[in-house]
């Protein structure tokens, strides 16, 4: 048992079965998660014998660091292994008053969005709540004497809400006094619309949201982020707004990336102030990251600063997402995995069409 993925509950449900007394799983925690501990025997204010049961049943592993990038800017992008045939990637992003980590959920993606590299390489599996709060984990660790992760995105490789069941304890690890303690305004989980998640996340662990909008209507929409074609904007806004009842933050955040002549219209901007009536939000402009193959480009600057005055004037709070670690491939939409996709999407599509 690989005790890293385990929260509050899961490690006293473990220590139970052990015949141990379940407050241990705390101390246990602290070990593992706030002093990066892994070796039970050094775990000096548990019994003996309970550090031998620990050392027979369990054990302490995070994926394995493959390749460690650090960017002009200080931006720093591990690559991690997952398994002998996927690996996932990890941006810890330095600023002046905090220290953000965007984490992996997947390895791949199955979402397909039309300007994101990793949706290019298909899907594998969804990892594990060990492989995602084991990227935490380790930026800990290596980050020791730096600055410390004070903010968590899952902005990462994949789709968080098509793996909550692994998602949901790791956010609450993050979000425990035991282990991680950040706040809840302090982890983002970001999503491409998948409403029957949102309303998961709002019923069982509600953190900060923001949605990856990046079209105004449907029609545009469905083409760059085809998940819309299943879930549409007014279902979409709806649950935003029933997310927010619980939401540690009044508002969501609408990503919104910017494509030359596709999306950036003052046309376009006009579109999303009527979108900003329906759910309290603010936005988040992040110029068009390319990659190999892509047929689109960045916004041009000007164009970026006339689009975001018209929502300004509009009174919506607007910050354009400043482009960091580009030259190591860690900026947004850039996380490719390094492994081929195993499973092509024109397979799975045929299999689908013989279950139907």
């Amino acid at each position: 048992m690989n005790l890293l993925g385990l929260d509050a509950a899961g490690l006293a449900r473990f220590f139970e079965e052990l015949g141990e007394k379940p407050f241990r799983a705390r101390q246990l925690m602290r070990w593992i998660h706030q002093r990066g501990g892994s070796d039970f025997a050094r775990m000096s204010d548990l019994a003996k014998a309970t550090r031998e049961k620990l050392a027979a049943a369990a054990h302490v592993a995070a994926p394995a660091i493959v390749g460690d990038t650090l960017a002009e800017d200080g931006t720093r992008k591990w690559l991690l292994k997952v398994d002998e045939a996927n690996a996932v990637k990890t941006v810890f992003i330095p600023e002046t008053n905090r220290g953000t980590l965007c984490i992996s959920s997947q390895a791949g993606c199955t979402l397909d969005c039309a300007f994101c590299s990793t949706g290019k390489q298909g899907f594998n599996r969804n990892l594990s709540s060990a492989e995602i709060v084991g990227q935490l984990w380790l930026a800990n660790r290596l980050l020791e004497g730096e600055r410390p992760v004070s903010n968590v995105v899952m902005m990462g490789m994949g789709e968080p809400l098509l793996n909550l069941d692994a998602v949901i304890p790791a956010l609450r690890l993050m979000l425990d006094d035991n282990a991680y303690g950040l706040s809840r305004r302090r982890v983002t989980v970001s999503t491409s619309g998948v409403v029957p998640g949102i309303e998961r996340l709002r019923d069982e662990c509600p953190v900060a949201l923001a949605v990856s909008l990046h079209a105004p209507n449907d029609a545009l929409r469905d083409r760059l982020v085809p998940v819309n074609r299943k879930y549409p904007l007014r279902e979409l806004l709806a649950a935003c707004n029933r997310y927010l009842e619980s939401a540690p933050r009044d508002f969501i955040t609408f990503e919104y990336v910017m494509l030359d002549g596709v999306n950036d219209s003052e046309a376009h901007a006009r579109e999303l102030v009527a979108i900003a009536r329906q759910v309290p939000c603010k936005f988040n402009l992040i110029p068009f990251n390319p990659f190999p193959g892509t047929e689109f480009r960045r916004s041009p600057p000007e164009r970026i600063r006339r689009f975001a005055e018209i929502l300004q004037r509009a009174d919506l709070t607007v910050t354009t997402r400043k482009t960091r670690g580009d030259d190591i491939a860690a900026a947004c939409g850039q996380l490719a995995g390094d492994v081929a996709d195993r499973t092509s999407r024109s397979a799975r599509l045929a299999l689908k069409e013989v279950r139907a």
